[in-house]
Protein backbone atom coordinates (compact mmCIF):
# COMPACT_ATOMS: atom_id res chain seq x y z
CA UNK A 1 0.00 0.00 0.00
CA UNK A 2 1.41 3.38 -0.94
CA UNK A 3 1.03 6.67 0.88
CA UNK A 4 -1.84 7.87 -1.30
CA UNK A 5 -3.92 4.74 -0.67
CA UNK A 6 -3.23 4.93 3.05
CA UNK A 7 -4.26 8.59 3.11
CA UNK A 8 -7.49 7.86 1.24
CA UNK A 9 -8.32 5.10 3.73
CA UNK A 10 -7.84 7.55 6.59
CA UNK A 11 -10.09 10.09 4.86
CA UNK A 12 -12.74 7.41 4.33
CA UNK A 13 -12.55 6.36 8.01
CA UNK A 14 -12.89 9.98 9.16
CA UNK A 15 -15.85 10.60 6.83
CA UNK A 16 -17.54 7.48 8.19
CA UNK A 17 -16.85 8.61 11.76
CA UNK A 18 -18.33 12.06 11.04
CA UNK A 19 -21.42 10.52 9.46
CA UNK A 20 -21.94 8.12 12.37
CA UNK A 21 -21.19 10.66 15.12
CA UNK A 22 -22.89 13.91 14.10
CA UNK A 23 -22.98 15.26 17.67
CA UNK A 24 -19.43 14.44 18.79
CA UNK A 25 -17.08 14.76 15.81
CA UNK A 26 -16.81 18.57 15.96
CA UNK A 27 -15.48 18.56 19.54
CA UNK A 28 -12.86 15.94 18.66
CA UNK A 29 -11.86 17.83 15.52
CA UNK A 30 -11.61 21.15 17.38
CA UNK A 31 -9.44 19.60 20.10
CA UNK A 32 -7.14 18.13 17.44
CA UNK A 33 -6.76 21.43 15.58
CA UNK A 34 -6.20 23.37 18.82
CA UNK A 35 -3.51 20.86 19.84
CA UNK A 36 -1.72 21.46 16.52
CA UNK A 37 -1.73 25.23 17.09
CA UNK A 38 -0.56 24.78 20.67
CA UNK A 39 2.30 22.50 19.62
CA UNK A 40 3.32 24.99 16.93
CA UNK A 41 3.36 27.86 19.45
CA UNK A 42 5.50 25.80 21.84
CA UNK A 43 7.95 24.94 19.05
CA UNK A 44 8.23 28.59 18.00
CA UNK A 45 8.98 29.59 21.60
CA UNK A 46 11.61 26.86 21.82
CA UNK A 47 13.26 27.98 18.57
CA UNK A 48 13.21 31.63 19.70
CA UNK A 49 15.31 30.63 22.72
CA UNK A 50 18.09 29.21 20.52
CA UNK A 51 20.93 31.27 19.06
CA UNK A 52 19.62 33.18 16.03
CA UNK A 53 16.16 31.80 16.79
CA UNK A 54 14.36 34.90 15.59
CA UNK A 55 16.19 34.76 12.25
CA UNK A 56 15.41 31.04 11.92
CA UNK A 57 11.68 31.67 12.40
CA UNK A 58 11.71 34.56 9.93
CA UNK A 59 13.40 32.37 7.33
CA UNK A 60 11.29 29.27 8.07
CA UNK A 61 7.99 31.12 7.66
CA UNK A 62 9.33 33.50 5.00
CA UNK A 63 8.14 36.46 7.08
CA UNK A 64 8.40 39.78 5.25
CA UNK A 65 6.41 42.04 7.61
CA UNK A 66 8.30 41.68 10.90
CA UNK A 67 6.34 44.62 12.35
CA UNK A 68 3.20 42.48 12.06
CA UNK A 69 4.54 40.05 14.66
CA UNK A 70 4.90 41.61 18.10
CA UNK A 71 6.95 38.64 19.34
CA UNK A 72 9.55 39.19 16.59
CA UNK A 73 10.28 42.82 17.52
Amino acid sequence: MNYRESHLEQVDRWALFVRNNPLTWKKIHTEFINALFHKNEKMIQKILQTPNGKEKIIELYNIKNIKGYSWLK
